[in-house]
């Protein structure tokens, strides 16, 4: 078997990953299919720039987030439609934490994150502008550092580290209003200084 050969079944065992992130990334079907379709191609075109032994899985999300900025990002085809239901599964709650919790009880996030039900939390995710919901989804569902971030996104880690606090503070008080409209916050028990 060639180094292509290789290359092309190494490269689409992220295919799900992928679909699921341009599921996120457009917010329909069509265009998250039409973008991991130009991804696949994109990067067989490019195998000769890829190098062996280095993160295939980076490097094909880079190629697709770069290709929905550069391509999806400017048309705006057609209004944005919601098709995030369709994801099987939400990744996010496994991924919030900044440090292993197997050895360790739940953190106070993942206990928080727990109360909602998924689509609080797609909801929360989607109502995000895009320049902050792309670091959320590359970084909290998907697990991708800082570094690679920054390098997908072409920006500085410090622009990555204040996307990603501004998307999650932005996360922070939908999900807060979602808490308030359940009744799961005493309101009477906050500070009226807050």
């Amino acid at each position: 078997m060639g180094a292509r050969e290789d290359f092309t079944n190494d490269a689409m065992q992220y295919a799900p990953q992928l679909f699921a992130t341009a599921l996120r990334m457009t917010r329909n079907r069509s265009d998250a299919e039409d973008l991991v379709q130009e991804t696949f191609l994109k990067g067989w075109r490019a195998f000769d720039s890829y190098q062996q032994g280095t993160n295939l899985r980076a490097w094909l999300f880079r190629i697709m987030t770069n290709t929905f900025i550069n391509k999806y990002n400017s048309q705006q085809r057609r209004p944005q439609e919601t098709e995030l239901d369709e994801v099987e599964e939400l990744f996010l709650f496994r991924r919030m934490g900044a440090f292993d919790q197997s050895k360790m009880s739940q953190s106070a996030e993942d206990q928080m994150l727990e109360l909602f039900t998924d689509d609080e939390v797609k909801n929360a995710i989607e109502s995000l502008p895009e320049t902050f919901r792309i670091p959320v989804l590359l970084s909290d569902v998907e697990g991708f550092s800082y570094k690679e971030i920054a390098e997908m996104l072409e920006v500085p880690i410090g622009t990555v580290m204040s996307r990603l606090h501004r998307g999650r503070k932005a996360m922070q008080k939908m999900l807060y209003e979602y808490a308030k409209e359940r009744g799961l916050v005493d309101e009477s028990l906050l500070d009226p200084q807050d």
